[in-house]
């Protein structure tokens, strides 16, 4: 059998699932498993996305809590990817974690669990994206600051800054989405050898390295609290930087062999970020100078400070954060294709306002228009916020990571449910665990539900209105909000996916192959 015989047989089978779920083929199936590998790790990207936190676990334990808590956050991040991987091989739909929770969850609560889902998805990805943008902006303008120490950082300056990049994110989207693969597959390479550049020039150049002692054994408290509760707030960093990695599971509908690939996808990019993310943590807590300086560094970003200490130059700081600021621009972008595809998704489902339009798709270059619009305006919206104050943004960063953790629970409590009432008992599809798949997703299940209540914590004491954590209160007003749509319009407009509609005939080739109601695996 040829290569192209077999990519077309593929491609029918693919599009043979998604009949039997309910939907047409209308995304151009353009990403193979490399491009995907690279767009799924663009956006998880652990050692960059632990750079722009990287203030949290300095004030919150030190390097201590840094390291052993993001060894401890990837193994268990390992137990959610490879459940989520079992269950996106066997519903490869673009709907991701809420349309595994409709066809998982028990029949009498499946779609007012799969409408919940979805808002708290869609929350976080938008979210996740707005924050990335912020991230980008802080490493422009700390390289400004870094450059003419007589320039001085106005919030007004950062949000212009986001503003410019979701344009350009936009203008890729809308422009160029037959180049997305492509970027994908480059970025993997500069990802990866942006990483073994920037450890090598810092671990170099540093003269004046921390002692083992203090990466590995002293405990650094800057918040006010008891060393336990410090512990826990130390975690946060690690949380946000494990986060993102079921990008793979909103793009099968734009994946070659989806059903195969994609879950490989979701597994490698957290393997990836596991073993950057450490690596880099280590590096960068040895090269750290006075905890105080990088903290309250100007440039508001305290690894450019890192770089500068290390590198006792300013071009050279900026160089290394150039390398780091590439990556973040287009994980901006990645999230915009991830949050553009799950907005298409859930109003192809009739579970947002003015669904028709946001679910159509342009025809000519197989995107949805609309949807990626919708995607560039709550990020700009979210990013606006940062205007009036930097404690509502904060919120913004940890609805980000609690909508992601909320979202990747409700299918691993559905697939339990599903297991305990018989409902579904086997996941179907070729990526199976076997005897592994329910206690992983047990485990992947208490995990998440640990995350998701550290989240709304107080970093600072004492708690004042400044420094508050009002992410229970934003998470509380998305779960009424989202509670009170499904009363009102979603119970009587929200479909979901349709599983065993029909027997589908498919010609593959010369051949003709049934598929039955039970699946096509």
């Amino acid at each position: 059998m040829s290569d192209d015989q077999k990519g077309f047989e593929d491609d029918v089978r693919e599009v043979t699932v998604l009949q039997q779920l309910g939907y047409q083929q209308e995304l151009k199936r353009s990403f193979g498993l490399l491009g995907m590998i690279g767009f799924s790790f663009s956006i998880v990207t652990c050692w960059t996305a632990l750079s722009g936190v990287l203030i949290i676990g300095v004030v919150s334990g030190g390097p201590l809590v840094m390291i052993y808590s993001w060894i401890g956050i990837c193994i268990f991040s390992l137990a959610v990817a490879y459940s989520m991987a079992e269950i996106c091989s066997a519903y490869p739909v673009a709907g991701g974690q809420y349309s595994w929770v409709a066809v998982l969850a028990p029949p009498r609560v499946a779609r007012g669990m799969s409408w919940i889902t979805g808002w708290f998805m869609i929350t976080g990805i938008l979210a996740m994206g707005a924050t990335n943008n912020f991230i980008g902006a802080n490493f422009i303008l700390g390289q400004a600051n870094l450059s003419f120490p007589n320039y001085t950082i106005e919030r007004w300056h950062t949000v212009l800054v986001t503003y410019l990049i979701v344009i350009c994110c936009a203008v890729v989207n809308l422009y160029g989405p037959h180049l997305l693969d492509r970027i994908s597959r480059g970025m993997l390479v500069w990802n990866i050898s942006a990483f073994v550049i920037v450890v090598t020039v810092i671990l170099a150049t540093n003269d004046r390295k921390q002692s083992a002692s203090f990466v590995f054994k002293d405990f650094q408290n800057s918040t006010g609290f008891g060393t336990a509760f410090t512990t826990i707030l130390g975690l946060l960093q690690s949380f946000f930087g494990m986060c993102c990695y079921d990008a793979p599971a909103h793009m099968t509908e734009e994946m070659r062999n989806a059903s195969r690939e994609a879950p490989k996808a979701i597994v490698m990019s957290v393997y990836l970020g596991a073993i950057t993310g450490l690596i880099f943590l280590i590096s960068v807590c040895f090269c750290i100078g006075d905890i105080g300086e990088t903290a309250g560094s100007s440039t508001l970003v305290p690894l450019i400070q890192i770089f500068k200490d290390s590198t006792q130059s300013v071009v050279g700081s900026c160089f290394l954060s150039s390398l780091i600021l590439v990556v973040v621009l287009v994980a901006s972008n990645a999230l915009m294709v991830e949050g553009s595809r799950s907005l298409y998704a859930f109003a192809r489902d009739h579970g947002l306002p003015f669904s028709p339009l946001f679910a159509r798709v342009e025809k000519k270059r197989q995107i949805p228009i609309y949807a990626i619009l919708l995607a560039c305006v709550v990020q700009m919206a979210l990013n606006s916020i940062y205007f009036g104050t930097l404690t509502g943004f904060n919120t913004v960063i940890s609805i980000a990571t609690e909508g992601f953790y909320l979202s990747y629970a409700m299918p691993l409590l559905s697939r339990l449910l599903a297991y305990l009432t018989s409902h579904v008992k086997k996941i179907p599809g070729p990526y199976s665990l076997g005897a592994y798949s329910v206690p992983l997703n047990a485990i992947g299940l208490v995990f998440l539900t640990f995350g998701c209540i550290t989240f709304n914590f107080p970093i600072l004491s004492p708690v004042n209105k400044d420094n508050m954590n009002y992410t229970s209160a934003a998470i509380g007003v998305i779960g009424l909000i989202s509670v009170v749509t499904w009363l009102t319009t979603g119970r009587k407009n929200f479909t979901g996916p349709q599983i065993g509609v029909e027997n589908i005939n498919v010609v593959v080739g010369p051949e003709k192959f049934r598929e039955s109601e039970g699946g096509v695996f």
